[in-house]
């Protein structure tokens, strides 16, 4: 990993992202208290830096999202196309907890992505080695 003496804007740009980052997590939080049947997933892409920090803080609020959509087929009508690969990076990574409860749901959203968006989601999802979530 780059030292922040190589890249003096690093840790400001770190600090930019997670205020962002934490922007979103609030007003999905907030979505959650009123009981919306699906919340809106985060739209912002995985990050291009390997920064565990930023890759773990999209994670936590990705989860807590999926976490909470009770009506599946409904999601989808909300979610751009654009992103199914991305979600589909992202149900790859609850899969890897091992938790059960998350992989339930992971696995009952990959079910519908896969019949909606098809294999080639798959693929591209396992085949991206740039964009890690």
């Amino acid at each position: 990993m780059a030292s922040s003496a190589a890249y003096p804007d690093a840790d400001e740009n770190l600090e930019a992202i997670i205020t962002r980052i934490d922007q979103k997590s609030h007003k999905i939080e907030a979505l959650l208290k009123q009981q919306v049947p699906y919340p809106p997933l985060p739209t912002f892409p995985p990050p291009l830096l390997a920064h565990r920090i930023i890759s773990s803080a999209n994670w936590i609020v990705v989860h807590r999202a999926m976490m909470a959509i009770r009506d599946v087929e409904g999601m989808f009508t909300s979610l751009d196309p654009e992103y199914y690969d991305i979600l589909m990076k992202y149900l790859y990574r609850g899969l890897s907890t091992g938790d059960r409860p998350t992989c339930d749901q992971c696995l009952k959203i990959h079910e519908q992505l896969t019949e909606k968006a098809g294999l080639g989601c798959v693929l591209r999802s396992l085949a991206d080695t740039v964009n890690t979530v």
